[in-house]
């Protein structure tokens, strides 16, 4: 019987979940959970990440109070950095994604470094947040910031350093950072020198899954806990996610579901050219130097800021209300791309939406069904577009989906994402993320033999809801119609 402990931090919340392996199967037990708060300081947007270090202290003394454990890993969301000074202290809360610091900035990149060339040695999707973005606003406007800083430390692996001392780069995190070769694994002196990013701030790439450091002496002490292993896992929660996607085939579709939307297969190699450049899609690293050949497409977050703005205006909807305002509002009246820029920012998401179908000339949504209708109908038309996409550059059709992540409990979704691709879509793990950090784990200490087998322990342990498409000729019939409304 293994016990380890899993840190699965999302843009909203984070939670600490004691995973229980008795040899075939996983069994999950949520012990700590507490909210992700973001904090804008004198225009600037950051994480709190200190508080964020004292909910993982708190997870850790709830699992002492259980038993204890074997290890620990941590996954969060990409691209996000803090810098650490000579003295081994954080220079600065780090910088939320959403951050104005970010705008314009892939723009201004191209004075430095041509997109194509960028494109061919990262095989990144292009958005604006993307780590080099944030890395050449600093250089362009807080120079002495950099010039102070002696590593960066992507997210998990800041907060992996805060307990054992020790400083790497995981290697799923780092390529989200588009600076990273993704041929030969390792940060690009090409990219750094024409952005002036100092290379030797970029600390070690190391393989995930491996044991980064035992907890120090100064954590063990103050806790009351052994020094028990931390494990750089699939840092990027989307590599968390892919590694515990149930699949009994090689290729297969998933749609890692959430605030994001990572719609994406796996393959063994990147595939970066002119048609993977034009669709703007992404090479990110994953477990055992696979590849997460995936889109990023911005998911419920348009949901759960709308429904943060109706709140404001003191309408306070559940998510179960907004869902039956939707299937009672008809369909197909008008679309938005999720992805354009008119809906990264926080605030009145409604009004930006109903700005987007004027500005285009298509019908505007009045009633809060119409929008959420529209977001709904939106999202699934543009999986459709990304399968699509995907199978072109791969040459491959994927007879499924597998939807993993917290979105597949947003059944209208999935049924129109079945509806819309016209192939079934397979539900669940909810938890992929948490399977996939707690499995890695378990690899790295050799309980489990290899990434097959945790995905078939996985599978066994779980019930998949399936969908059959719907009403497919009226999808196929309006989709050409909403290609006409993707910004790029």
């Amino acid at each position: 019987m293994k016990k380890v402990l899993a840190f699965d931090f999302g843009a909203s919340s984070g939670r600490a979940i004691l995973g229980t392996f008795d040899g075939e199967k996983i069994t999950l037990s949520e012990i700590h959970r507490f909210s992700n708060d973001p904090v804008k300081v004198g225009g600037t947007f950051y994480w709190d990440v200190l508080r964020l270090f004292h909910e993982i202290k708190q997870g850790i003394l709830k699992a002492k109070a259980l038993g204890g454990f074997d290890s620990i890993g941590i996954d969060t969301w990409g691209v996000d950095f803090g810098l650490i000074d000579k003295d081994g202290k954080l220079l600065e809360n780090p910088v939320h994604y959403r951050d104005e610091r970010n705008t314009g900035m892939i723009e201004r990149s191209a004075e430095f470094i041509e997109k194509k060339r960028l494109y061919e040695l990262t095989g990144i999707q292009f958005m604006d947040f993307n780590t080099c973005f944030q890395l050449l606003s600093l250089k362009l406007n807080r120079p002495e910031l950099l010039e102070r800083a002696h590593k960066l430390l992507f997210m998990p692996d800041l907060l992996s350093y805060f307990l054992t001392g020790k400083m790497c780069a995981e290697y799923s995190i780092a390529t989200t950072s588009q600076i990273v070769d993704i041929n030969k694994r390792q940060w690009s002196e090409e990219i750094c020198k024409a952005f002036g990013i100092p290379m030797d701030i970029l600390p070690e790439i190391v393989k995930t899954g491996k044991v980064l450091g035992n907890l120090s002496d100064e954590i063990c002490e103050e806790l009351g806990v052994p020094a028990v292993p931390v494990i750089s896992v699939a840092g990027h929660d989307t590599q968390s996610a892919v590694t515990a996607v149930p699949s009994h085939e090689k290729d297969f579709a998933f749609i890692s579901c959430g605030t994001w939307s990572l719609f994406g297969t796996e393959t063994d190699t990147p595939i970066v050219n002119e048609q993977s450049l034009a669709f703007n899609i992404t090479n990110e690293g994953g477990y055992d130097y696979t590849t997460a050949f995936l889109k990023n497409i911005c998911g419920l977050w348009l949901i759960q800021e709308s429904r943060r703005q109706w709140i404001r205006e003191g309408k306070e909807y559940s998510y179960a209300e907004l869902e039956k305002m939707a299937l009672a509002s008809e369909p197909f009246k008008c679309f938005i791309d999720p992805d354009a820029p008119d809906f990264v920012a926080m605030g009145d998401l409604p009004s930006r939406i109903k700005d987007f179908c004027r500005r285009t000339g298509q019908y505007v949504p009045e009633t809060v069904g119409e929008i959420v209708r529209c977001i709904y109908e939106s999202l699934a038309l543009k999986y459709r577009y990304v399968l699509g996409g995907i199978e072109k550059c791969t040459g491959k059709k994927y007879p499924h989906i597998n939807v993993v992540g917290g979105g597949t409990k947003d059944g209208l979704l999935l049924q129109m994402t079945a509806s819309s691709c016209g192939i079934p879509v397979y539900g669940g793990p909810i938890e992929a993320t948490v399977f996939g950090n707690i499995a890695i784990q378990l690899m790295s200490m050799g309980e489990i033999s290899d990434i097959s087998e945790a995905r078939r322990i996985i599978a066994q342990g779980e019930e998949l809801k399936r969908y059959e498409p719907e009403n497919t000729d009226a999808w196929a019939a309006v989709s050409s119609e909403y290609e006409k409304y993707i910004v790029g």
